[in-house]
């Protein structure tokens, strides 16, 4: 099972979205913080999980990430080190649009607020 939508932009503007650091806090967890020092296979990224709404923290939670690939316009992934969970976002360009998967269920929420960030609406999810 994965997690996909169809969002109405250029291909270039969804990898920003999904790989620049301003642009990710804004719909993957709004709020929370990433750290890419680089954009490339086995780099290391810190994702700092907010309290939200969504989720039960008292304090902000700080994640090491590893990049597993970087395929521009392709392929975004990465892995948590412990436990080794992999999160995949891959782009397909498609009727004048581009369609984001997750490979795995329960992104709906974070996939609705970047399409909402990408043709100009509000963020449904903060």
């Amino acid at each position: 099972m994965t997690s996909s939508i169809w969002i109405d932009a250029k291909m270039d503007s969804v990898w920003q979205a999904i790989t620049e650091e301003q642009l990710l806090s804004q719909w993957y967890a709004p709020g929370s913080t990433w750290d890419i020092p680089k954009l490339a296979d086995g780099e290391k990224i810190t994702f700092t999980l907010m309290p939200n709404a969504h989720n039960q923290l008292s304090e902000k939670l700080p994640m090491q990430l590893t990049i597993q690939h970087v395929k521009k316009h392709e392929e975004f992934s990465f892995y948590l080190e412990v436990p080794e969970t992999l999160i995949a976002i891959t782009l397909v360009q498609q009727h004048e649009g581009t369609t984001v998967s997750f490979n795995s269920p329960g992104y709906e929420a974070s996939l609705a607020n970047l399409k909402a960030l990408l043709e100009g609406g509000d963020i449904p999810y903060q």
